[in-house]
Formats: structure tokens, C-alpha cells, sequence
């Protein structure tokens, strides 16, 4: 039952971080430090993994309408709208795809660490801050429809993603704000990062699942079972709470957040590791 509980209060972790711009990866290393879950290593990653595929499954479940090119509600112009969307997301994930397969092992074997997620989660955090800052008063959004985004605009949307890679960073909050500089109003900036997520994430979790199998016991089942379900409830209310939220707000509190757990972090690991 102990160990339902962990599974249950990371998977509430995942659900709620992996949509803000606050790493979830600083939160479930911190999490997971303080309530470690007792199970074998290859179950432990397997469990970060579903429960990174349910907040997925939670977007393509939200915006099933959106993203359905087959849906008999369309007509031939919202279909072809539909798969020209789904071309745009391809593009975007193009520069995460190849950085992600070329630097992945070297990313867990090398960067995995939590020195690099607080430099990380604190530099980005400066970051936001300082864009925010600067960004006051901007010109309003060129871009204020999914139609209305270019190729181009999701090429470098794509490339903003490429710093996620990293990590700490924050896949949603770079991407974000790399559409709000860009030029794309927030909600859809937002919205569009979600989308970005789906083919990165389904296809780095499939090919960790292939690496890691499914020998496991009845218990580790019904913890991998507990994690994936709370992950999937949480993100289909935090993802809609984010896209309203960035309508009249901007990230700055967030990069206040990020400083403030970076410190945190280092305190934890330099106290608990002397």
C-alpha cells in the first residue's frame, strides 16, 4: 500500500509539471529521493516512462476532435486544415527527433545528474524572468490561430525544443516562450507545444519500452497501473488550468519558482549527500 502511495504521489507530480514550465524531471528527481519507490531498476524506469506517456495520452485525449484528420464532423477543407496541422507538428519535432537520438544515451549517461538540473532549472528561470521583463508592452501576437502557423514558425518552435534535451529544462516552457517570441499568442503557442510533444514523447517512450521489456511482478504491475492512471487524470486538468492561465499571465512567477526550487535541490542533495 506504501508503495501505491509513492506510485500515486509521482504520478500527480508528473501530471502537474510536465505541462508547466518547471521541469518535471527537477521534480520527480527530487520526489523520488525523498520516497523512493521500492522496486527493481528496470521497473523504476519503466515507470517514468508510462507515466510520461499517460500526460501525453491526456493531450491527444483533450484535442481528440482537433487532431483527428478522419473525423466525419469535418468536411474535406478541415480535414486537409487537420493534416496540414499534424505536417507542421512533424516539422517541429524533426530537430528534438535527431538531437534526441544522437545525444540520448550521452544525455543519461553524462547530464543525468542533479548538478545539471539545478543549474538548469535556475538559469532558465533567469531566463523567463528576463524575457518577461523585456517583453512588456510587446507588439501584439502575429499569429493567433493553429492555421496561422508557418512552417517556419513550428521549424523554430522545433528548435526551441532542442533545448529540452537538457536535463531541467522544461520541454513546455521552452517551447512556449519560443512561440511567444516568434510571434504566436500564447494559448496557441501553448496549444502547439502540447501537440509537439506527441510524436516525441510516444516515440521515446516506445523505444524505451522495447529496451526495458515487461518482466515484472503482480505488485509492480498494480504500481506501474497506479502511476500511469493518476498521471493521466492529473494533466487533462492541469493542461486545460495552463492554456488558460497563459491567456492573461506570463511566465515570469514560474521563473521565481524554478530559482527558488534550484535552491532547494542543492540544499537537499549537499545535506543529505555530505
Amino acid at each position: 500500500m506504501i508503495e501505491l502511495l509513492k506510485a500515486l504521489m509521482l504520478g500527480i507530480v508528473q501530471g502537474i509539471t510536465e505541462w508547466l514550465p518547471v521541469s518535471s524531471t527537477g521534480h520527480l528527481l527530487l520526489i523520488d529521493e525523498l520516497v523512493q519507490l521500492q522496486i527493481s531498476p528496470a521497473c523504476k524506469e519503466l515507470f517514468m516512462v508510462i507515466i510520461q506517456l499517460a500526460s501525453i495520452l491526456a493531450v491527444i485525449l483533450l484535442y481528440f476532435s482537433t487532431l483527428n484528420p478522419f473525423s466525419g464532423l469535418k468536411d474535406t477543407i478541415e480535414k486537409r486544415k487537420t493534416w496540414i496541422l499534424w505536417a507542421k507538428v512533424l516539422v517541429a519535432t524533426i530537430p528534438a527527433g535527431i538531437a534526441g537520438v544522437l545525444l540520448n544515451d550521452y544525455m543519461d549517461t553524462y547530464l543525468y545528474k542533479w548538478q545539471v538540473i539545478v543549474v538548469a532549472l535556475a538559469s532558465y528561470g533567469l531566463v523567463y524572468i528576463l524575457l518577461e521583463k523585456k517583453g512588456r508592452g510587446r507588439r501584439p501576437p502575429r499569429v493567433k490561430s493553429l492555421d496561422a502557423i508557418s512552417y517556419v514558425d513550428a521549424a523554430k518552435m522545433g528548435a526551441f525544443q532542442m533545448l529540452a534535451i537538457v536535463p531541467g529544462t522544461s520541454r513546455s516552457g521552452s517551447t512556449i516562450l519560443g512561440g511567444i517570441i516568434c510571434g504566436i499568442d500564447r494559448p496557441i503557442a501553448a496549444q502547439f507545444s502540447f501537440f509537439m510533444a506527441i510524436p516525441i514523447m510516444v516515440g521515446a517512450s516506445l523505444l524505451k519500452l522495447l529496451k526495458i521489456g515487461f518482466a515484472f511482478t503482480a505488485a509492480e504491475y498494480a504500481i506501474l497501473a497506479v502511476g500511469f492512471v493518476t498521471s493521466f487524470i492529473v494533466s487533462l486538468f492541469c493542461i486545460k488550468a495552463m492554456v488558460s492561465y497563459v491567456r492573461n499571465h506570463d511566465f515570469s512567477i514560474f521563473g521565481f519558482y524554478r530559482i527558488a526550487l534550484a535552491l532547494v535541490v542543492t540544499v537537499f542533495f549537499l545535506t543529505t549527500r555530505s
